[in-house]
């Protein structure tokens, strides 16, 4: 699963990396541990719509959102059923009905420095911290829900609500060794499908993504242990990700081996 990540690129230069134009108007701000219910940047990719409100089926634009961390299907009554949303399986959400619809028409990606995972020993849980060893962004695999009350007496939701998920699939190599899911990563070559909005989840431009990494994108990793620092969402800063030397039982780190490497 992916339940922390860090998002300090500033979102001018994610606009220049993911090729999209920057919508968050200045909101977005650096942040050592995004946690689930927080706002997060996503890159989405939609038809402009006229000032009636009519979508232009022969243009799209690629932009950066901000959107809460916890995906709340459409037909929800309460938006609190976004906290237990924050992932979807990636081998299941074009099934799931509180996924399969935007699955199908709202994915998008979330771009991170890196996440958080626990590795769970017998006494403690130890943090590890996975990112692109030269620093690029991953690009995470989400999808996307629009949520309106069907009444709002007190106009709480005046514009509606907009929130995500992360996707996962199966953690390999070193991965494994600390938690048996992960994000599912895109490489940009998997970029323009992905975010097609008229591209179904069905069609093979989008099923040929939808699997555990490459052993070249698992190569381009760096996975490290971190202080027990991030276990709290009140700390936040970049100390969260300086590698950790008092680990009880470190990892024998060989990103391409197998689940369990001698």
């Amino acid at each position: 699963m992916c339940g922390r990540y860090a998002s300090i690129k500033a979102p001018t230069d994610l606009a220049d990396e993911f090729r999209a134009v920057d919508a968050t108007d200045g909101a977005a701000e650096p942040d050592y541990n995004v946690a689930p219910t927080k706002s997060i940047v996503t890159v989405v990719q939609r038809h402009p719509r006229d000032a009636d409100g009519t979508p232009d089926p022969d243009v799209t634009e690629r932009t950066l959102r901000l959107v809460k961390w916890g995906l709340v299907p459409s037909w929800a009554k309460d938006p609190k059923a976004g906290a237990r949303m924050i992932n979807a399986r990636s081998e299941t959400a074009a099934e799931k009905p509180a996924f399969k619809r935007a699955m199908h028409a709202r994915r998008c990606l979330i771009p991170a420095d890196g996440w958080y995972e626990w590795q769970r020993g017998p006494d403690h849980k130890q943090p590890y911290y996975t990112r692109y060893a030269d620093g690029s962004s991953l690009a995470m695999a989400g999808i996307w829900e629009f949520w309106k009350p069907k009444e709002d007496p007190e106009n709480a939701y005046p514009d509606g609500l907009v929130t995500a998920s992360v996707l996962t699939t199966s953690a390999v190599g070193d991965l494994a060794q600390v938690h048996d899911r992960m994000p599912l990563l895109l490489p940009p070559a998997a970029w323009d499908a992905w975010l097609d909005p008229d591209t179904r989840a069905d069609d093979q431009s989008v099923t040929a993504w939808l699997a555990p990494p490459s052993d070249e994108l698992v190569g381009a990793l760096e996975l490290r242990p971190v202080s027990p620092l991030v276990n709290s969402v009140r700390n936040n800063g970049p100390e969260l990700l300086a590698p950790f030397e008092d680990v009880p039982e470190p990892l024998q780190l060989d990103l391409l081996a197998g689940p369990n490497p001698a």
